[in-house]
């Protein structure tokens, strides 16, 4: 029977979301409560979801790279690695490593709100709270630059089929590998671009969300450094659950990728940031930046009773 992957993996785009970031603390109990917190986020998911079900709640607790040997006895994930922190000139994709994420999403934001609350308050004593960004749907499923989101996401069984860990790795079987990014976008400097430089730097039209035919796409663009091919055609994907974040003085994304392995977005993060040799780098880094980059492994359900 395959290992059950934890609910919020491969589940639809939510209206909402919560992302929740922690490093442990010196307690002397510290990793104990954190297991127990962990082991309990299954249960806790079911509990809102028989309460709220219009809700559709899902909650995907992971466990940052280095800090997994640290919480989990035993083995760790086969492909688990730090994030690959990238620097190209002004082109930053920095590693900024934390021990845990929370990735909350639902139909409605005040129960993301009570539940963040709810796993703050548990974790306390156990934990330093590093960062907490709420994401939100932006009009139809657009980013804040104006530009539809995820158009490239796979769809219906495929979702589990990219990014849930399978026979690849039995022990991890149902798990996913998580990268976490929070872009800041440079606004004012986005608007200032007529409507055509624009979609030449996305590859896609703004309005009606066409990509461009192959033959009009920049080598640029970033529907083509980040649409890649393996040795054999076939296509590199990987599935985003990222969400627009802002307030009145900054906004962005919280770029999240779930992967069976994460090889896929090492590579599309190396063919924005470092380009194809040929000077050919994703523009669309001229209007956003990366602040935070790290790196994640999601358990099965299984796993994460056990602890």
């Amino acid at each position: 029977m395959a290992a059950q992957f934890q609910s919020g993996v491969v589940a639809p785009a939510s209206q909402d979301a919560v992302f929740l970031t922690f490093n442990h603390s010196d307690a002397a109990d510290a990793l104990d409560k954190i297991r127990q917190v962990l082991a309990s986020v299954p249960a806790l998911q079911r509990q809102y979801n028989e309460r709220y079900p219009e809700a559709h709640l899902h909650l995907v607790a992971a466990i940052g790279s280095h800090f997994w040997l640290q919480l989990v006895a035993g083995a760790a994930p086969a492909q688990l690695a730090p994030f690959p922190a990238l620097a190209e000139g002004e082109r930053l994709a920095p590693a900024t490593p934390v021990d845990l994420l929370f990735h909350i999403r639902s139909e409605r934001h005040d129960l993301n709100f009570q539940l963040a609350w709810q796993l703050r308050e548990q974790l306390a004593e156990a934990t330093c709270l590093v960062d907490e960004v709420h994401g939100f749907r932006y009009l139809d499923s657009r980013d804040m630059t104006g530009f539809v989101d995820g158009t490239e996401n796979p769809q219906g069984e495929h979702r589990a089929e990219v990014a849930v860990v399978g026979e690849e790795d039995t022990a991890f079987a149902g798990g996913s590998y998580i990268h976490l990014q929070k872009y800041i976008h440079r606004m004012p400097l986005w608007n200032r671009q007529s409507l055509q430089t624009q979609q030449d730097t996305v590859g896609r039209t703004k309005a009606d969300n066409i990509e461009y035919a192959a033959v009009d796409k920049a080598a640029t663009a970033h529907t083509r450094r980040t649409s890649l091919k393996d040795d054999q055609g076939t296509s590199i994907e990987i599935l985003r659950h990222s969400m627009p974040w802002g307030n009145s003085r900054e906004c962005g994304l919280m770029f999240a990728s779930y992967c069976r392995t994460p090889d896929h977005f090492t590579l599309m993060l190396e063919s924005m940031v470092q380009g194809d040799g040929e000077g050919h780098w994703d523009h669309l880094l001229k209007y956003t930046r990366a602040i935070t980059g790290q790196a994640f492994f999601a358990p099965s359900v299984a796993v994460l009773e056990a602890l």
